[in-house]
């Protein structure tokens, strides 16, 4: 795919079929990608992320969407009290793209902070 690290590349406009990731590509990138998995259909990237209080999530939160918005790739996010649980799918090519995998890194790096 790409020598340059996930989190450092940016997303691109993808749209079609032909910029859904095959499920090699998908088992390849993975593994750079630490606690995510492939959601039952193989559409999405998942992981939940455990925070000690409510200020904390949404901060969280705050922080994927200002990346989100920056990159023009936004995720679906389900949030509690101490939780939220990302995914990343591409919806204009149907399912996984390398857009995903890199905002996923791109997550993992804002925690990394």
């Amino acid at each position: 795919m790409h020598a340059t690290p996930l989190a450092a590349q940016h997303c691109q406009p993808r749209k079609g079929r032909e910029h859904a990731l095959d499920r090699a590509a998908i088992d390849a990138l993975l593994p750079q990608l630490p606690g995510w998995t492939v959601s039952a259909d193989g559409k999405a990237l998942v992981k939940d992320f455990r925070f000690g209080d409510f200020h904390r999530t949404l901060g969280f939160i705050n922080a994927v969407g200002f990346m989100a918005n920056h990159e023009d790739h936004h995720p679906d996010l389900e949030a509690g009290y101490g939780h939220c649980q990302v995914l990343w799918s591409t919806h204009d090519v149907g399912g996984l793209s390398l857009n995903d995998f890199i905002c996923a890194a791109r997550v993992e790096a804002l925690l990394a902070r």
